[in-house]
């Protein structure tokens, strides 16, 4: 048994384990966050409890606690769908969730949940507490599964549409960390050569007595600029992250300008597009089969799309269909998404299917995506090669002309 201290203070106070015993004579052992041990002993007192021992928890050096990730959420949710489904309460199945978890604050956020539920709350509510971890789309699925009595087949889709969801997300990650990376680490190694290596070779080149190839004379001037200059060339790197990080919270437009030009890239845009409607689909689908209307369903996958055009274009499809129209009307009248998908979804709403066939246009996308994620790496790692080959391959040539030059002189 612990008792839980408040949110906004159990940070600042120091944790102490206790044994105490009941009125029916059962000893308990727990932990409380204090600010000393006679306000626990206060509080053992209050909740009709005899203590028996109190000791204050020494302080880890080091916590080693982890925050929580989308893939421990995603990991979560099947925990408790299979759970369910082999029929345990759910006060039991989060009990040993709790128990099994790795990451402390998994732990407690578990915990807190399981408190909650045991306390009379339902589990859509208790989830609702905590929307830094369980978004819009995790509880109002939940909700609906309590409401309609199959809350363990719903949270099954759950666990199913958050692995998948996840999935996709790293796949696109490891599009994009690949060549971000190496670009990094190719300016990396060029400031390196151009402050401390270039000029060993420009004090060396003095003495020569003789005009430098025009290649090592800009090579040279380069490095004069970057040492001349590079706390400039460095601060102004981090001020335009800083600056673009701080706009892309705080901006909408600049937001929707930035993913209008990534969908237009010649590379990189027709994987972002893919993406994005392989989570419309995913997340309307696994939505509508869990029984949410389907104007209910349309803001919360808006945000799941991962782009902001997409997420305009699905709230004014939900403006159209709250009016009558049907979905595939809202669709063809955003012209992002393909003809194909849009007769999909037709079908669908005729047959009364519309959620199997968004599964379907899901799964097509997501395997899309997923063989181009490995035609983009099976591309890009000879081009990369052949990138940082010419931009520190060209410096060391630079620096070796002027010594062929004296030496075909010799």
């Amino acid at each position: 048994m612990a008792i839980a201290a408040s949110k906004d203070k159990s940070t600042e106070k120091p944790v102490f384990s206790y044994e105490a015993r009941t009125k029916e004579g059962r000893v308990i052992k727990g932990e409380m966050a204090a600010y000393n041990d006679t306000a626990v002993r206060a509080e053992i007192r209050r909740l009709g409890m005899t203590l028996i021992r109190v000791k204050r928890k020494a302080k880890p050096l080091f916590s080693g606690s982890k925050p929580i990730e989308p893939k421990d959420i995603a990991t979560f949710a099947r925990q408790l769908a299979t759970m369910m489904n082999a029929g345990l309460p759910v006060v039991q199945a989060l009990d040993i969730i709790a128990q099994s978890a790795e990451k402390k604050a998994m732990k407690d956020l578990v915990n807190e949940v399981k408190n909650d539920v045991e306390s009379g709350t339902n589990l859509a509510d208790a989830l609702d507490r905590h929307r830094k971890h369980f978004d819009e789309l995790f509880v109002n699925l939940v909700r609906a599964g309590e409401q309609s009595g199959a809350l363990e087949v719903v949270l099954d889709r759950i666990a199913t549409y958050k692995e998948k969801t996840e999935s996709l997300k790293g796949k696109i990650k490891k599009a994009l960390f690949y060549p971000t990376a190496v670009l990094v680490v190719a300016f990396i190694v060029t400031a390196i050569l151009l402050i401390f290596v270039i000029p060993q070779f420009e004090s060396l080149f003095q003495g020569f007595g003789a005009d430098l190839p025009a290649f090592t004379q800009f090579v040279i001037n380069l490095s004069d600029l970057f040492r001349a200059y590079w706390y400039w060339i460095f601060g102004g790197i981090a001020a335009a992250i800083f600056l673009f990080v701080f706009v892309k919270r705080r901006s909408d437009r600049f937001n929707h300008f930035l993913d209008r030009m990534i969908l237009k890239l010649p590379i990189f845009g027709p994987l972002m597009e893919k993406s994005a409607i392989a989570r419309f689909a995913r997340t309307l689908s696994t939505m509508f089969s869990a029984g949410v209307p389907l104007v209910e369903a349309l803001p919360p996958t808006a945000g799941a799309t991962g782009n902001a055009v997409f997420r305009d274009a699905v709230m004014s499809m939900r403006d159209l269909v709250a009016a009558g129209s049907p979905l595939r009307i809202g669709m063809q009248q955003s012209n992002l998404f393909p003809v194909m998908v849009v007769q999909m979804v037709a079908i669908g709403e005729e047959t009364g299917a519309l959620d199997t066939m968004l599964a379907k246009v899901a799964d097509m996308y997501e395997e899309e995506v997923d063989n181009m994620v490995d035609a983009m790496s099976s591309l890009l790692e000879p081009m990369i090669m052949a990138f940082l080959g010419i931009v520190v391959g060209g410096l060391v040539i630079a620096m070796y002309l002027p010594i062929f030059k004296l030496g075909a002189v010799v």
